[in-house]
């Protein structure tokens, strides 16, 4: 058994052991196919109680997935959507929000990682102007990209200003339950009680398998999400092996505890990071990822043996990212030897 641990990336762990036993449940008999077995109806119920709302939700496989065909719902091929330079859906999708949907990516300036209100207060909207990108949809990602995190306050500044001028809000939930965790809420307390409209849910970077859920706050956006998700071969046969997964991870907040764990690690991480004489973290650990600029031979060593993520090279800036099961042990490891 490999003991190996990475610090490079959330994707690169396993899967909790709940979830594989979830899957292994699953296995067992026939059921009906695309989604209408009892398994996924029963997941779909608990992401109404999860959410505190009549929510309609489609399985899909991966993060991009989830994102591509949420701006494919809210937006028409000359719509724009209003998103932060670094965002993952304009930096780390390859382009395939915009080449699927057509929609083209407005990137702003950050403040932290977050979208500043004054952006959407600001946007030029020109319905008459046939010209240019009408903006349609606001997309947040929550945590951030840098690991910062919107609070409730900050999300219903967020939501009001893009309602009051006609945008909807899209969440970008790869790591949705870090933030919950991190700030002690439920997950209903970031997307439904603060107004979001359309939210990709992630699960893969928590401890589950290729298993991530477009969920709708408003049910018109999802009248024709069915057939966007088969015609973007999004559609599992075998669903059950999606959705069994939720079960566990929000029945018995599987994603809490997971959560917690990872984002508990990342504060411990940060400690030892910090403890190098030079090093910097640029940016508040909220949630399960960790920056640092660090001195030589300091940066070397972790690069080849946390293996941190060069993030930017011309600053010499690393990312370090815990997962559900980093232990301090793990942590410990990295700084064993001095290098």
């Amino acid at each position: 058994m490999n003991s190996f641990k990475s610090f490079g990336s959330d994707n690169h762990s396993g899967v909790h052991p709940e979830i594989l036993l979830a899957i292994s449940v699953a296995n067992e008999g026939h059921m009906p196919a695309y989604g209408g077995d009892p398994i996924t109806s029963a997941s779909i119920e608990q992401f109404r109680v999860t959410f505190k709302k009549d929510v309609e939700v489609f399985f899909v496989f991966t993060g991009t997935a989830a994102n591509t065909l949420a701006i494919r719902a809210c937006c028409r091929g000359f719509e724009a959507v209003v998103a932060t330079t670094i965002a993952h859906i304009n930096e780390d999708e390859c382009g395939a929000p915009e080449f699927i949907t057509g929609s083209k990516i407005l990137g702003f300036a950050h403040e932290n990682g977050k979208l500043p209100v004054s952006v959407i207060e600001k946007i030029r909207m020109a319905p008459d102007d046939p010209h240019r990108v009408l903006p349609k949809l606001v997309s947040i990602t929550q945590a951030t990209e840098l690991g910062t995190i919107y609070t409730p306050d900050e999300l219903r500044a967020l939501t009001k200003a893009a309602h009051a001028r006609g945008l909807l809000v899209h969440m970008d939930g790869a790591r949705l339950a870090n933030a919950a965790a991190y700030l002690g809420v439920e997950l209903s307390a970031l997307t439904t009680d603060v107004g979001i409209d359309v939210l990709s849910f992630g699960g893969t970077k928590n401890g589950l398998l290729c298993a991530e859920a477009v969920v709708f706050f408003q049910k018109d956006l999802a009248e024709a999400f069915a057939f966007m998700r088969k015609q973007s071969m999004q559609l599992a046969s075998k669903m059950r092996y999606l959705s069994s997964q939720f079960l566990p991870y929000l029945g018995t907040d599987l994603w809490r505890k997971n959560a917690l764990q990872a984002n508990a690690m990342a504060i411990y991480l940060r400690r030892r990071l910090e403890s190098i004489e030079g090093a910097r973290c640029p940016w508040p650990t909220e949630a399960n990822e960790v920056f640092a600029i660090l001195p030589e031979p300091w940066s070397s060593h972790l690069q080849t043996t946390a293996p941190a993520y060069l993030w930017n090279a011309s600053t010499g800036l690393l990312r370090f990212v815990c997962s559900f099961d980093t232990t301090e042990a793990d942590v410990d490891r990295l700084f064993a030897k001095t290098p």
